[in-house]
């Protein structure tokens, strides 16, 4: 790879022991991926939670902290996935004190190194959003489709290492989606029933996601006629990235790539496939469990934005939770402050609710809190929380909204 007089200096260790190894890290992705050279970025978000980490993991970060400031800091604004602990709360959910000393010695490590924790993964709604044509190291999936899609911003799916990498260093390898060519178009979509709901726009792209099946498909979809919003968008490129690796997709007419069908693909040579009302049917079809005890109602995965706080609030409004029924409402850092000052969180814990903060469920240790806590059939309106629950032993259970509160009621899945 070709290497720039800075990036050769950090390589040799000239600016310390930290950088240098993130130049060989960083070298030896790009060698993978046939990369030529690297590309500055001007923003890092790195998704690295305790229950992934564990001891060894975080035993590296610490390892870090040992080597001068000058040398550990970090070389551009670089903020945090949510975290596997919310302090406040974590008795209560059943997680335990060593997992909290876990999280607070991570915490500490990254601290250390000038890393901002921002605790989410909605940083587009909430955190200086990139600009069209911004190179990014992000990590988390959810956030890279967005980004990509919606803002039109350049970055590949970065794992932890690599993420710390580039914010050590201001790079990261120029290949996959920091290359123009990899941006057009692969797979052509017509959707010919419209999403309602932001459960509607999840199973959507779950959809989309599980026909393209591959991080170098890029879908294009057209035949939405309402313009979605940001938590639409969100819904749906969360669900996509889930269900197939996808970190781009096209909306025409609507992201800023895809003006026109032709702007981002040959119509001509892809085929469209149609996604109708029977597809969406059969998707939700697949996580059941209609009449049966609900034991949890989650809505994370992506972290609530303000607006789904507020539709949250008015549909707990004077109403209770069962009592064999847990209702978690999760959001970032950010929102909670807001929700908190406008009235928001006192209405939806009123019913019984808990709002959860900097944490997302299903990277907080889920199973060990589904067995502490009784936890089986789960319900939520999130499309890729349902994709990824039942590895921790869940039995999901997708829905809107409306529906998810109306049965953390009643007790049982309406």
């Amino acid at each position: 790879m070709k290497l720039s007089r800075k990036e050769q200096a950090m390589l040799d260790g000239e600016l310390g022991e930290p950088r240098r190894w993130a130049m060989e890290h960083m070298l030896q992705v790009g060698r993978f991926f046939d990369a030529v050279d690297f590309v500055e970025v001007t923003q890092a978000h790195i998704m690295a939670d305790t229950e992934s980490l564990g001891e060894a993991g975080v035993a590296f970060l610490e390892n870090l902290m040992a080597y001068p400031p000058g040398e550990r800091q970090v070389r551009i604004p670089m903020i945090t996935d949510p975290r596997g602990i919310d302090f406040c709360h974590y008795q209560r959910l059943k997680q335990t004190d060593e997992m909290a000393v876990l999280e607070q010695r991570t915490i500490e490590a990254f601290e250390s190194m000038g890393i901002l924790m921002t605790n989410t993964c909605i940083n587009y709604q909430t955190i200086m959003p990139p600009v069209r044509g911004e190179h990014l190291a992000f990590g988390d999936t959810g956030v890279v489709i967005y980004c990509n899609s919606v803002l039109g911003a350049y970055s590949n799916f970065e794992g932890g290492p690599s993420a710390l990498a580039a914010g050590l260093t201001g790079r990261t390898p120029r290949y996959g989606l920091h290359l123009d060519q990899n941006r057009r178009a692969t797979r052509r979509f017509h959707i010919a029933h419209q999403p309602e709901h932001l459960s509607d726009w999840g199973a959507l792209g779950g959809i989309v996601g599980s026909h393209s099946g591959s991080y170098w498909e890029v879908p294009v979809i057209e035949g939405i006629e309402s313009l979605p919003g940001s938590d639409e968008m969100k819904h749906l490129g969360a669900a996509m990235a889930s269900f197939g690796s996808v970190p781009l997709f096209h909306l025409v007419g609507v992201t800023p790539e895809a003006p026109t069908l032709e702007s981002v693909c040959d119509p001509v040579s892809l085929e469209a496939e149609v996604i109708g009302e029977a597809d969406l049917e059969a998707f939700f079809a697949r996580y059941g469990g209609k009449g049966e005890k609900v034991d949890v109602v989650v809505f994370s995965a992506p972290q609530l934005s303000l607006m789904e706080m507020q539709s949250l609030a008015e549909l707990l409004d004077g109403k209770t939770l069962h009592r064999d029924t847990d209702l978690l409402a999760v959001t970032s850092p950010v929102v909670a402050a807001d929700a908190r000052r406008l009235g928001l969180v006192e209405r939806i814990e009123s019913s019984g609710a808990l709002v959860l903060e900097g944490m997302c469920f299903y990277q907080s240790y889920a199973r060990e809190m589904g067995e502490a806590n009784g936890w089986k059939r789960l319900m939520t309106n999130s499309v890729k929380l349902t994709n990824i629950i039942g590895g921790y032993g869940y039995e999901p259970t997708l829905s809107n909204m409306e529906n998810c509160v109306a049965s953390a009621i009643a007790g049982e899945i309406v």
